[in-house]
């Protein structure tokens, strides 16, 4: 049985699907203004690895993460570039599946666009407004009234007097409370805006989630994910406008996965640590980020440092070492070996992944002591269920080389200088490989290589 800490319960839970064999989970997707940042990379990887171990388990999975194509950012940036919000908002869709696709991300079921839904959220806003959840304010805005929803704060534990004292902006005089939040932006000069009964304009952000979550998943499912940023405020009001207008719980299980951080200090444009997927791609290989990722549990901060996603690397290098020289015709898994029950005790306990993974090093040392080809078998196998260890050892462990030496030949003149007992000549060989990039191992079978 999988169990998953919940945030709404603040406890870990069995899993129990409503619908008996399906698991229906909504993660909130990208704001496509910009290039995905390392941030945006683990909410990717990590709803991949629990929508691939519901799969493994036997459940059949829908699984939505929406996008949203318009909002403020989108707009200021499209006017600041000179170019059309379709145009940007299209582009940027383009690079982060190119970012996905790297990182080893399958696809999501679907993937919805805001603006392919703006009348389901008209048609939720009409609902609020008849439920006097919600109001037309005086300057053509729909506010929802946060007071008339009794369980507000029930996620994030915020209880609504200590919301109010806490609150330092400016009070919005046509909001019946400053806590009330926008579900429809009415039109301005030069933005995008929509039909609506309450004039042209364009729906606020948190109504998106609740309006396409409900479309495709109805008014009740599973499983509803994404950062612990957004658990406050994007998802207490999307709870809070859901069930006023469905009149039912929104999800069973809420999942949020931990902060990133940049050696150990909270990652913002402001401080200067931000960094785009693209940008940290261009220094390690994806998998090696992917692996990252998955050291830590999901809920814990993640610390980013190049100094972290060294030792990835040569972590990853070790498991992929372990499986050289094995062929290995099939990969299904031999769930009654032991180390396979470890590895999904580990996944089945809240996507423990930083325990599978140790499970994997477990098997490459007894890899590496028997030479084992079932185990060889095994460790590729429960690894490719978290996404991992899917490539030839060979081409993960020498692909993307730069050096122009003849690696081969200057193996082979190492191997006649230790020949002729010229030892000086096979360490500057060695040294000069070193230097370009390339590791030397010695080993029976002969010397084997490795990219740096």
């Amino acid at each position: 049985m999988i169990k998953i800490y919940n945030t709404l319960s603040k406890n870990k839970e069995t899993f129990k699907p409503i619908q008996k064999g399906q698991v229906n989970m909504y993660v909130c997707g990208m704001t496509v203004y910009d290039l995905c940042h390392i941030g945006h990379a683990r909410v990717m990887v990590i709803f991949d690895v629990v929508r691939r171990w519901f799969d493994i388990s036997g459940y059949s999975v829908n699984y939505i993460r929406n996008i949203t194509d318009i909002d403020d950012k989108i707009i200021n940036r499209a006017i600041q570039n000179n170019e059309s919000i379709q145009n940007l908002t299209q582009r940027y869709i383009d690079e982060m599946n190119a970012d996905a696709r790297a990182l080893g991300v399958i696809n999501p079921s679907k993937e919805p666009k805001a603006t392919e839904h703006i009348q389901d959220m008209v048609f939720m806003i009409q609902t609020l407004i008849e439920k006097q959840h919600a109001y037309l304010a005086k300057n053509g805005d729909i506010f929802y009234s946060v007071r008339s929803f009794n369980e507000y704060g029930k996620l994030s534990g915020k209880s609504i007097e200590d919301l109010r004292a806490g609150e330092r902006v400016d009070i919005d005089q046509n909001k019946h409370d400053e806590l009330d939040f926008v579900l429809w932006k009415s039109a301005k000069p030069n933005e995008p805006s929509w039909d609506s009964p309450w004039g042209k304009g364009r729906p606020g952000w948190h109504i998106e989630c609740s309006a396409m979550s409900s479309h495709y998943l109805g008014h009740h499912f599973d499983i509803h994910g994404g950062g612990q940023d957004l658990q406050f405020p994007h998802h207490e009001n999307e709870i809070a406008q859901s069930e006023a207008a469905h009149d039912c719980k929104m999800a069973n299980y809420w999942m949020h996965n931990g902060f990133v951080r940049v050696d150990d200090e909270k990652m913002s444009k402001s401080l200067g640590n931000f960094f785009t997927i693209r940008t940290v791609l261009e220094k390690f290989d994806p998998e090696v980020v992917r692996f990252f990722i998955l050291r830590a549990h999901y809920r814990s901060p993640l610390n980013y440092s190049d100094a972290h996603l060294d030792d990835a690397k040569l972590a990853l290098q070790r498991l992929y070492v372990s499986l050289r020289g094995f062929n290995i015709e099939h990969d299904d898994v031999d769930w009654n070996h032991p180390l396979a029950g470890k590895f999904k005790e580990a996944m089945d306990d809240d996507f423990n992944t930083p325990e599978a993974i140790s499970v994997l090093f477990e098997l490459a040392n007894e890899i590496n002591k028997n030479k084992s080809a079932p185990l060889a078998n095994l460790l590729k196998s429960l690894a490719k269920t978290i996404g991992l260890l899917e490539r030839d050892p060979e081409a993960f462990l020498k692909g993307d080389t730069k050096t122009s030496l003849d690696i081969d030949a200057l193996i082979s003149q190492r191997h006649e200088a230790k020949a002729g007992k010229n030892f000086k000549e096979a360490d500057r060989i060695r040294s000069l490989l070193l230097a370009n990039g390339v590791v030397l191992e010695d080993t029976p079978q002969g010397t084997i290589w490795r990219k740096e």
